[in-house]
């Protein structure tokens, strides 16, 4: 009875996931794009590139280990 909604509730977050994923991923090529293009990168620009990167590279590994996939 209470477990009925499990499925739904995965799936739910499952989407949320995959939106946040791809976010994310255009978030870190903007940023990246941003600091290719500049002459003289300042040390907060750099930063802001990392912690995209870690940010995309961290949903992704979620994104496996949960098994989701984009369906197309």
């Amino acid at each position: 009875m209470f477990f009925r909604r499990k499925g739904w509730l995965r799936k739910e977050f499952d989407e949320k996931l995959l939106t946040q994923l791809n976010n994310n991923k255009e978030h870190w090529q903007k940023q990246k794009q941003l600091l290719d293009r500049s002459f003289d990168a300042s040390d907060e620009a750099i930063c802001q590139t990392k912690i995209a990167q870690v940010k995309y590279y961290f949903l992704l590994k979620e994104a496996k280990q949960r098994n989701v996939s984009i369906k197309r």
